[in-house]
């Protein structure tokens, strides 16, 4: 199932290059389903500061007929943004669920902490142009947007395009590789080209 998805923005700036009117996005509903007939798996997470548009962003996927699990936080009351990413990049990279979106005031702290967990690859996305290409060319992961950054409705449309794109791999592959490879060689706790350990 296809739905086309407006977009009068191209990298973020109308109209640049573009008839940015009649620009659209295929969204394929079911891309990432690991089996037939199965629902997508989203993880979601927030902050204080990212609450309002986690909420919107669960009642989109919802209607759409993903799977959500909300991981928190649940009002406005202040939190610290590590606690939450973190359940949230764990669950991912632990394979219980396919993606997951983070929001907190910018976007930039629940980014940050998620990417320490081995395995994610979070990406901080403000328009659907990054948001595509982050999913084509970077195999992100998880989705990460600032509530006092963004208003609902262009996080909503960001949502949709990075749920609707998929992995090109090629030389894209070898370069999401050799991350995992730094991933990999960070963890044991080698740098350098001796190996040398701290």
């Amino acid at each position: 199932m296809n739905r086309r998805i407006p977009n009068g923005t191209y990298g973020g700036v109308r109209g640049r290059g573009l008839a940015a009117p009649s620009y659209s996005i295929r969204v394929p509903v079911d891309s990432w389903n690991r089996l037939e007939g199965e629902k997508m798996r989203i993880a979601l997470g927030a902050d204080h500061g990212g609450y309002e548009l986690k909420e919107a962003v669960k009642t989109h996927l919802e209607r759409r007929g993903y799977e959500v699990r909300d991981f928190g936080t649940y009002s406005t009351e202040s939190v610290d943004y590590p606690d939450i990413a973190v359940k949230v990049a764990r669950a991912v990279a632990g394979g219980d669920f396919a993606l997951g979106i983070l929001t907190c005031g910018t976007g930039i702290g629940m980014c940050i902490t998620a990417n320490k967990v081995r395995g994610v690859r979070a990406a901080l996305c403000h328009d659907t142009y990054l948001a595509r290409l982050t999913r084509e060319h970077n195999d992100s992961n998880i989705l990460t947007m600032g509530g006092r950054v963004i208003g609902p409705s262009l996080a909503l449309d960001i949502v949709d395009a990075w749920l609707g794109a998929e992995f090109q791999g090629g030389r894209h592959a070898r370069r999401v590789e050799k991350i995992r490879e730094i991933e990999n060689l960070e963890g044991e706790g080698a740098h350098g080209e001796k190996g040398t350990t701290c």
